[in-house]
Protein backbone atom coordinates (compact mmCIF):
# COMPACT_ATOMS: atom_id res chain seq x y z
CA UNK A 1 0.00 0.00 0.00
CA UNK A 2 2.85 2.39 0.83
CA UNK A 3 4.28 1.73 -2.61
CA UNK A 4 1.07 2.79 -4.32
CA UNK A 5 0.45 5.85 -2.09
CA UNK A 6 3.92 7.26 -2.85
CA UNK A 7 3.41 6.54 -6.54
CA UNK A 8 0.03 8.32 -6.55
CA UNK A 9 1.41 11.32 -4.65
CA UNK A 10 4.20 11.85 -7.18
CA UNK A 11 1.84 11.28 -10.11
CA UNK A 12 -0.62 13.85 -8.75
CA UNK A 13 2.21 16.37 -8.36
CA UNK A 14 3.12 15.86 -12.02
CA UNK A 15 -0.50 16.19 -13.13
CA UNK A 16 -0.94 19.43 -11.16
CA UNK A 17 2.20 20.80 -12.79
CA UNK A 18 0.86 19.96 -16.24
CA UNK A 19 -2.48 21.60 -15.49
CA UNK A 20 -0.83 24.78 -14.27
CA UNK A 21 1.38 24.86 -17.35
CA UNK A 22 -1.59 24.30 -19.65
CA UNK A 23 -3.53 27.09 -17.97
CA UNK A 24 -0.62 29.50 -18.25
CA UNK A 25 -0.19 28.78 -21.92
CA UNK A 26 -3.89 29.25 -22.60
CA UNK A 27 -3.89 32.66 -20.95
CA UNK A 28 -0.67 33.78 -22.58
CA UNK A 29 -1.44 32.76 -26.12
CA UNK A 30 -5.25 32.72 -26.12
CA UNK A 31 -5.45 29.15 -27.33
CA UNK A 32 -8.52 27.74 -25.59
CA UNK A 33 -8.14 24.40 -27.35
CA UNK A 34 -5.16 23.53 -25.15
CA UNK A 35 -7.47 22.65 -22.29
CA UNK A 36 -8.75 19.72 -24.35
CA UNK A 37 -5.27 18.44 -25.17
CA UNK A 38 -4.51 15.26 -23.18
CA UNK A 39 -1.46 15.33 -20.92
CA UNK A 40 1.31 13.10 -22.23
CA UNK A 41 2.13 10.26 -19.85
CA UNK A 42 5.57 10.38 -18.31
CA UNK A 43 7.63 8.74 -15.61
CA UNK A 44 7.07 9.68 -11.99
CA UNK A 45 10.79 9.47 -11.24
CA UNK A 46 13.95 10.89 -12.77
CA UNK A 47 16.70 8.29 -12.36
CA UNK A 48 19.34 9.80 -14.63
CA UNK A 49 21.38 11.25 -11.78
CA UNK A 50 21.03 9.13 -8.67
CA UNK A 51 24.13 8.96 -6.46
CA UNK A 52 24.56 5.65 -4.71
CA UNK A 53 23.34 5.92 -1.10
CA UNK A 54 25.17 4.51 1.88
CA UNK A 55 23.57 1.15 2.65
CA UNK A 56 24.35 -0.36 6.07
CA UNK A 57 25.19 -4.05 5.92
CA UNK A 58 25.54 -4.30 2.15
CA UNK A 59 28.84 -5.99 1.32
CA UNK A 60 29.93 -5.82 -2.33
CA UNK A 61 32.77 -7.88 -3.73
CA UNK A 62 35.66 -5.83 -5.18
CA UNK A 63 35.24 -7.90 -8.34
CA UNK A 64 31.60 -6.87 -8.77
CA UNK A 65 31.45 -4.72 -11.94
CA UNK A 66 28.39 -2.84 -10.67
CA UNK A 67 29.62 -1.23 -7.48
CA UNK A 68 26.76 1.29 -7.45
CA UNK A 69 24.04 -1.35 -7.56
CA UNK A 70 22.06 -1.19 -4.30
CA UNK A 71 20.08 -4.45 -4.55
CA UNK A 72 21.09 -7.15 -2.08
CA UNK A 73 20.23 -9.82 -4.66
CA UNK A 74 20.28 -9.36 -8.43
CA UNK A 75 20.60 -11.30 -11.65
CA UNK A 76 20.39 -10.73 -15.39
CA UNK A 77 19.73 -13.57 -17.77
CA UNK A 78 19.63 -13.75 -21.55
CA UNK A 79 16.14 -14.59 -22.80
CA UNK A 80 17.27 -16.76 -25.70
CA UNK A 81 19.79 -18.94 -23.91
CA UNK A 82 18.93 -18.57 -20.23
CA UNK A 83 22.57 -17.72 -19.57
CA UNK A 84 23.34 -15.81 -16.39
CA UNK A 85 25.21 -12.68 -17.47
CA UNK A 86 25.47 -10.98 -14.10
CA UNK A 87 24.61 -12.08 -10.59
CA UNK A 88 24.83 -10.93 -7.00
CA UNK A 89 23.63 -13.35 -4.33
CA UNK A 90 21.30 -14.85 -6.93
CA UNK A 91 20.53 -17.97 -4.87
CA UNK A 92 19.89 -16.32 -1.51
CA UNK A 93 16.37 -16.84 -0.20
CA UNK A 94 14.30 -13.64 -0.40
CA UNK A 95 10.71 -12.52 0.06
CA UNK A 96 9.24 -11.80 -3.40
CA UNK A 97 6.46 -9.37 -2.36
CA UNK A 98 4.25 -8.48 -5.35
CA UNK A 99 6.62 -9.97 -7.92
CA UNK A 100 4.74 -13.11 -6.81
CA UNK A 101 2.00 -11.98 -9.18
CA UNK A 102 4.13 -12.97 -12.17
CA UNK A 103 3.40 -16.61 -11.34
CA UNK A 104 -0.24 -15.80 -10.57
CA UNK A 105 -0.54 -14.34 -14.06
CA UNK A 106 1.14 -17.36 -15.65
CA UNK A 107 -1.28 -19.81 -14.04
CA UNK A 108 -4.29 -17.63 -14.82
CA UNK A 109 -3.35 -17.50 -18.50
CA UNK A 110 -2.79 -21.25 -18.61
CA UNK A 111 -5.85 -22.33 -16.60
CA UNK A 112 -8.58 -19.88 -17.49
CA UNK A 113 -10.10 -17.92 -20.34
CA UNK A 114 -9.71 -14.15 -20.56
CA UNK A 115 -13.49 -13.86 -21.03
CA UNK A 116 -14.37 -15.90 -17.94
CA UNK A 117 -16.59 -13.93 -15.57
CA UNK A 118 -15.14 -14.00 -12.06
CA UNK A 119 -17.37 -13.45 -9.03
CA UNK A 120 -15.57 -11.54 -6.28
CA UNK A 121 -15.97 -13.22 -2.89
CA UNK A 122 -16.09 -11.42 0.45
CA UNK A 123 -12.72 -13.02 1.18
CA UNK A 124 -11.21 -11.46 -1.95
CA UNK A 125 -12.84 -8.08 -1.35
CA UNK A 126 -11.39 -7.97 2.17
CA UNK A 127 -7.79 -8.67 1.16
CA UNK A 128 -5.28 -6.34 2.81
CA UNK A 129 -2.58 -4.30 1.11
CA UNK A 130 -2.68 -2.72 -2.35
CA UNK A 131 -6.19 -2.95 -3.73
CA UNK A 132 -8.51 -2.40 -6.67
CA UNK A 133 -11.36 -1.85 -4.19
CA UNK A 134 -13.29 -4.82 -5.49
CA UNK A 135 -16.67 -5.44 -3.86
CA UNK A 136 -18.15 -8.77 -2.83
CA UNK A 137 -20.57 -10.05 -5.45
CA UNK A 138 -19.06 -8.09 -8.35
CA UNK A 139 -18.66 -10.04 -11.56
CA UNK A 140 -15.59 -8.96 -13.50
CA UNK A 141 -13.98 -10.37 -16.62
CA UNK A 142 -10.86 -12.45 -15.92
CA UNK A 143 -8.76 -10.50 -18.40
CA UNK A 144 -9.67 -7.22 -16.71
CA UNK A 145 -8.63 -8.58 -13.31
CA UNK A 146 -5.28 -9.69 -14.70
CA UNK A 147 -4.54 -6.21 -16.02
CA UNK A 148 -5.55 -4.70 -12.68
CA UNK A 149 -3.50 -7.25 -10.77
CA UNK A 150 -0.32 -6.55 -12.73
CA UNK A 151 -0.66 -2.81 -13.43
CA UNK A 152 -2.14 -1.66 -10.11
CA UNK A 153 -0.91 -4.58 -7.98
CA UNK A 154 -4.40 -5.42 -6.74
CA UNK A 155 -4.11 -8.03 -4.02
CA UNK A 156 -7.88 -8.45 -3.99
CA UNK A 157 -7.78 -9.38 -7.68
CA UNK A 158 -5.24 -12.15 -7.03
CA UNK A 159 -7.53 -13.76 -4.47
CA UNK A 160 -10.51 -13.56 -6.83
CA UNK A 161 -8.43 -15.14 -9.60
CA UNK A 162 -7.05 -17.87 -7.31
CA UNK A 163 -10.49 -18.80 -5.98
CA UNK A 164 -11.97 -18.88 -9.48
CA UNK A 165 -9.30 -21.26 -10.78
CA UNK A 166 -8.53 -23.50 -7.81
CA UNK A 167 -11.38 -22.97 -5.36
CA UNK A 168 -9.12 -21.53 -2.67
CA UNK A 169 -5.93 -19.51 -2.30
CA UNK A 170 -4.17 -22.42 -0.58
CA UNK A 171 -4.87 -24.78 -3.48
CA UNK A 172 -3.82 -22.13 -5.98
CA UNK A 173 -0.58 -21.49 -4.07
CA UNK A 174 0.19 -25.21 -4.25
CA UNK A 175 -0.30 -25.02 -8.02
CA UNK A 176 2.07 -22.03 -8.13
CA UNK A 177 4.79 -23.88 -6.26
CA UNK A 178 4.39 -26.97 -8.42
CA UNK A 179 4.68 -24.84 -11.56
CA UNK A 180 7.76 -23.08 -10.23
CA UNK A 181 9.49 -26.39 -9.57
CA UNK A 182 8.40 -27.71 -12.97
CA UNK A 183 10.21 -24.86 -14.75
CA UNK A 184 13.35 -25.17 -12.61
CA UNK A 185 12.65 -22.60 -9.88
CA UNK A 186 13.20 -25.22 -7.19
CA UNK A 187 14.20 -22.81 -4.42
CA UNK A 188 10.79 -21.16 -4.44
CA UNK A 189 7.70 -21.79 -2.31
CA UNK A 190 4.44 -19.87 -2.65
CA UNK A 191 1.93 -19.59 0.18
CA UNK A 192 -0.41 -17.06 -1.43
CA UNK A 193 -1.14 -15.44 -4.79
CA UNK A 194 -0.06 -11.86 -4.04
CA UNK A 195 3.14 -11.84 -2.00
CA UNK A 196 1.85 -10.71 1.38
CA UNK A 197 4.52 -11.70 3.93
CA UNK A 198 4.74 -15.24 5.25
CA UNK A 199 7.80 -17.17 6.36
CA UNK A 200 6.94 -19.98 3.96
CA UNK A 201 6.57 -17.65 0.98
CA UNK A 202 9.97 -17.15 -0.64
CA UNK A 203 12.06 -17.26 -3.79
CA UNK A 204 15.51 -16.26 -5.08
CA UNK A 205 16.54 -13.71 -7.67
CA UNK A 206 17.56 -16.52 -10.02
CA UNK A 207 14.30 -18.41 -9.56
CA UNK A 208 12.35 -15.23 -10.21
CA UNK A 209 14.32 -14.75 -13.43
CA UNK A 210 13.42 -18.28 -14.51
CA UNK A 211 9.75 -17.66 -13.74
CA UNK A 212 9.85 -14.39 -15.66
CA UNK A 213 11.51 -16.03 -18.65
CA UNK A 214 8.83 -18.70 -18.71
CA UNK A 215 6.11 -16.08 -18.51
CA UNK A 216 7.25 -14.40 -21.70
CA UNK A 217 6.63 -17.65 -23.54
CA UNK A 218 2.99 -17.77 -22.41
CA UNK A 219 0.55 -16.19 -24.91
CA UNK A 220 -0.91 -12.96 -23.59
CA UNK A 221 1.68 -12.45 -20.86
CA UNK A 222 3.78 -9.77 -22.53
CA UNK A 223 0.74 -7.84 -23.73
CA UNK A 224 -0.51 -7.47 -20.15
CA UNK A 225 2.78 -6.65 -18.41
CA UNK A 226 3.88 -4.14 -21.06
CA UNK A 227 0.64 -2.11 -21.06
CA UNK A 228 1.20 1.40 -19.74
CA UNK A 229 -2.36 2.62 -19.28
CA UNK A 230 -5.86 1.25 -19.69
CA UNK A 231 -9.47 2.08 -18.79
CA UNK A 232 -12.14 -0.20 -17.32
CA UNK A 233 -15.68 0.82 -16.38
CA UNK A 234 -15.50 -1.10 -13.09
CA UNK A 235 -12.47 0.82 -11.77
CA UNK A 236 -13.72 2.81 -8.77
CA UNK A 237 -11.73 5.97 -9.55
CA UNK A 238 -13.92 8.50 -11.43
CA UNK A 239 -11.49 8.38 -14.34
CA UNK A 240 -11.88 4.57 -14.60
CA UNK A 241 -8.18 4.66 -15.43
CA UNK A 242 -5.29 2.37 -14.47
CA UNK A 243 -1.65 3.37 -14.89
CA UNK A 244 1.11 0.82 -14.65
CA UNK A 245 3.26 1.10 -11.53
CA UNK A 246 6.22 -0.23 -13.53
CA UNK A 247 8.08 3.02 -14.19
CA UNK A 248 10.66 1.32 -16.40
CA UNK A 249 8.09 1.39 -19.19
CA UNK A 250 8.61 5.16 -19.29
CA UNK A 251 12.20 5.40 -18.06
CA UNK A 252 14.06 2.95 -20.27
CA UNK A 253 13.98 2.49 -24.03
CA UNK A 254 13.18 -1.12 -24.82
CA UNK A 255 11.53 -1.92 -21.47
CA UNK A 256 8.60 -4.30 -21.85
CA UNK A 257 7.51 -5.42 -18.35
CA UNK A 258 7.27 -6.90 -15.69
CA UNK A 259 6.35 -6.23 -11.99
CA UNK A 260 7.26 -4.17 -8.94
CA UNK A 261 7.15 -5.42 -5.37
CA UNK A 262 7.39 -4.01 -1.86
CA UNK A 263 6.84 -5.06 1.71
CA UNK A 264 8.86 -4.06 4.77
CA UNK A 265 10.38 -7.53 4.92
CA UNK A 266 11.09 -7.81 1.20
CA UNK A 267 12.24 -4.26 0.58
CA UNK A 268 11.88 -2.64 -2.81
CA UNK A 269 12.08 -5.20 -5.58
CA UNK A 270 11.57 -5.32 -9.31
CA UNK A 271 11.48 -7.92 -12.05
CA UNK A 272 12.08 -6.22 -15.39
CA UNK A 273 12.44 -7.08 -19.05
CA UNK A 274 14.04 -5.15 -21.87
CA UNK A 275 14.60 -5.74 -25.57
CA UNK A 276 17.10 -3.78 -27.63
CA UNK A 277 17.93 -4.73 -31.21
CA UNK A 278 16.38 -8.14 -30.72
CA UNK A 279 18.38 -8.97 -27.57
CA UNK A 280 16.00 -9.58 -24.69
CA UNK A 281 17.10 -9.53 -21.07
CA UNK A 282 15.39 -10.31 -17.79
CA UNK A 283 16.75 -8.29 -14.87
CA UNK A 284 15.80 -9.00 -11.27
CA UNK A 285 16.63 -6.75 -8.29
CA UNK A 286 15.52 -7.64 -4.77
CA UNK A 287 15.76 -5.33 -1.77
CA UNK A 288 17.07 -2.20 -3.48
CA UNK A 289 17.62 0.89 -1.34
CA UNK A 290 14.44 2.74 -2.36
CA UNK A 291 11.39 2.69 -4.59
CA UNK A 292 13.07 4.82 -7.25
CA UNK A 293 16.46 3.12 -6.85
CA UNK A 294 15.10 -0.27 -7.85
CA UNK A 295 14.43 1.15 -11.33
CA UNK A 296 17.91 2.67 -11.42
CA UNK A 297 19.34 -0.70 -10.41
CA UNK A 298 17.43 -2.47 -13.18
CA UNK A 299 18.48 0.13 -15.72
CA UNK A 300 22.11 -0.23 -14.63
CA UNK A 301 21.95 -3.99 -15.05
CA UNK A 302 20.51 -3.80 -18.55
CA UNK A 303 22.82 -1.02 -19.70
CA UNK A 304 25.87 -2.84 -18.38
CA UNK A 305 24.95 -5.89 -20.45
CA UNK A 306 24.10 -3.99 -23.62
CA UNK A 307 27.18 -1.76 -23.43
CA UNK A 308 29.42 -4.71 -22.59
CA UNK A 309 28.07 -6.55 -25.63
CA UNK A 310 28.70 -3.55 -27.91
CA UNK A 311 32.26 -3.24 -26.62
CA UNK A 312 32.85 -6.94 -27.14
CA UNK A 313 31.53 -6.81 -30.70
CA UNK A 314 33.70 -3.80 -31.55
CA UNK A 315 36.79 -5.41 -30.06
CA UNK A 316 36.23 -8.61 -32.05
CA UNK A 317 35.09 -7.09 -35.34
CA UNK A 318 37.36 -7.78 -38.36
Amino acid sequence: MREYKEFEFRLKQRRIGHLLLAGGLALAFFVPQIAATPVQAEAVYDIKEMPRPDIPGLVISPDDPLQNLTARSAVVIDAASGQVIYERNKDERRFPASTTKIMTLILALEHSNMDDMVTVSSNAAGTEGSTLWLEAGEKIRMGDLLYGMMMHSGNDATVAVAEHIAGSVDKFAAMMTAKAHEIGAVNTNFANANGLPRDDHYTTAYDLAKITAYGYRVPGFEQIVSTKEIDFDWVKDPSHHLRNENQMLWLYRGANGVKTGYTELAGNSFAGAANKDGRELYAIVINSSSEAQRFKDAESLCEWVYQHEISYQLANSP
